[in-house]
């Protein structure tokens, strides 16, 4: 009598601590997603939502499924999650190895194992794998990102995966990975990584964009980018390093540069561009070395080292696009640049998707009335491009009120994150925030023509079971490490 008043007690506490909010959102997302998975794939012969012949059948039986199973997900003691995630790890990492030779060829990806009628992505389910690991590793005694060690082995965890789902050539799903750099960073990463990521995208989009046109003898987008550097190379003086000095004699060396090319170049004197920057960045990094004699050594030698990098890496970009990536790839780069234009092929998703969104205006046209998904005229409108059925149907304002919920969902998510007590808790809270945060800004920039098309799904709404499992195991595990966060202290 005593073990099940306890018992009793203990699933009375779970029902009054876990995080009922988010399991709200939670459930309004996945029936909005199979509704919105019925508009998509409607035709007149076959009125039931509920079919399960039907694509919308299928995916309420999914999640139903799924609820059953964040149900269960909340039995499990939570404790048993942080002692396993090593195990949980290992586990998931060895079926992505089995699936690259296991998998059969769909589409030129080999990430879906087949199991009779059912097909499972485990790229999908290696998420939460993934994400638990970093937390455990982040949980244990004494670790933290202050020396190289620490930091591979924390890099290591987020590679891992990637390497396995690129060689089942997943490349989309292998990118969500890459977003756990914000979990680095929330856990005491420099905001240096960061901001020389931004700049690699920049400076790779931006020699791309601007390959065509020729300037002093090189390519805009080259002649745009040293000019970045040596921007960017000056405001690292003067924010970063706060030497008045370097500051100053750099900015006046580049402006009195400048100078001199504008007036030969008034006068017809032709100068070529690579001598011209190679001479004025060669200069002011010697003097950057000289200045390392006065000033901050360690900050000085950082901005010597990011202007030299950011060179190579200029010169790298066009290399890596024609040799690294494959055809397909290239083409929905360009065409998602405006360098190519290919409605017919690669841009057809894109501009029907375009086509389909603008012409739901503000209101929409209404459920089941939109006639570009009536159609058919947006390929895949049912998984990655369901949000372009949303903005037909349901307009500017359906289309915002999805955004604004799942921007809810995660807000939440970062709420529950900085309540936890342990770093364990935490860093995992943060994953799942940051894999839905790339999910959502990837899925709708690709729909709009901002992204190009790397098939990623929007969570809760693309039809197929895997991502809908994979994000509901990271959610419950979440709102059952959550509910016991008040007994942390009594482990």
């Amino acid at each position: 009598m005593e073990l099940q008043q306890q018992n009793n007690e203990g699933g009375s506490n779970l029902l009054r601590s876990v995080d009922w909010v988010t399991i709200i959102l939670y459930l309004l997302l996945i029936v909005a997603g199979a509704v919105s998975i019925y508009a998509a794939t409607y035709n007149f012969d076959k009125s039931s939502m509920f079919d399960f012949s039907g694509f919308s059948g299928k995916q309420f039986l999914w999640a139903g499924l799924s609820f059953f199973i964040g149900l269960s997900l909340l039995l499990i003691d939570r404790r048993i999650y942080e002692a396993y995630a090593y195990p949980i790890y290992a586990v998931m990492i060895l079926l992505l190895i089995a699936t690259i030779f296991l998998a059969p060829d769909i589409k030129g990806s080999r990430s879906w194992l087949v199991f009779g009628p059912v097909s499972l992505q485990p790229a999908e389910f290696a998420k939460c794998a993934t994400a638990l690991a970093l937390a455990k590793l982040f949980g244990t005694y004494g670790f933290a990102l202050n020396n190289w060690k620490n930091y591979a082995i924390a890099v290591g965890i987020i590679v891992l995966p990637i390497l396995c789902i690129i060689l089942e050539k997943e490349t989309g799903s292998a990118l969500v990975y890459t977003s756990l750099i914000f979990v680095l960073y929330r856990e005491g990463m420099s905001g240096f990584v960061l901001f020389a990521a931004l700049c690699a995208i920049t400076y790779f989009v931006i020699v791309l964009k601007f390959a065509s046109v020729m300037i002093m003898g090189i390519p805009l987008g080259i002649f745009i980018v040293f000019i970045i550097i040596m921007v960017l190379t000056v405001a690292m003086l003067a924010f970063y390093c706060r030497s008045f000095e370097l500051t100053r004699n750099v900015l006046v060396g580049y402006l009195g540069a400048g100078i001199v090319a504008g007036v030969l170049a008034y006068f017809g004197i032709v100068i070529n561009g690579y001598a011209f920057f190679f001479t004025v960045i060669g200069v002011s990094m010697l003097y950057l070395l000289y200045g390392m004699l006065h000033d901050d050594m360690r900050k000085v030698l950082l901005t010597i080292v990011f202007a030299v990098a950011s060179i190579i890496f200029m010169f790298t970009v066009n290399i890596a696009f024609n040799n690294v990536l494959q055809p397909h790839q290239k083409t929905r780069i360009l065409v998602t640049l405006g360098i190519e234009d290919d409605p017919r092929g690669v841009g057809y998703n894109v501009n029907q998707s375009k086509i389909a969104i603008g012409s739901g205006g503000f209101w929409g046209k209404g459920f089941l009335n939109g006639t570009q998904t009536k159609l058919k005229y947006v390929p895949e409108q049912h998984t990655d491009f369901i949000f372009c059925t949303i903005g037909e149907e349901q307009g500017f304002v359906g289309s915002t009120i999805v955004i604004l919920a799942f921007l809810a969902l995660i807000l939440r998510i970062i709420r529950i994150a900085e309540r936890q007590h342990t770093t364990f808790a935490r860093v995992y809270a943060y994953c799942v925030a940051s894999y839905l945060i790339f999910h959502l800004s990837i899925n709708i920039g690709m729909v709009l023509g901002l992204c190009p098309v790397i098939g990623i799904p929007l969570p809760f709404f693309s039809y197929g079971g895997s991502s809908l499992w994979g994000f509901t195991f990271l959610l419950f595990i979440l709102l059952r490490i959550d509910a016991d966060r008040k007994s942390y202290g009594s482990w």
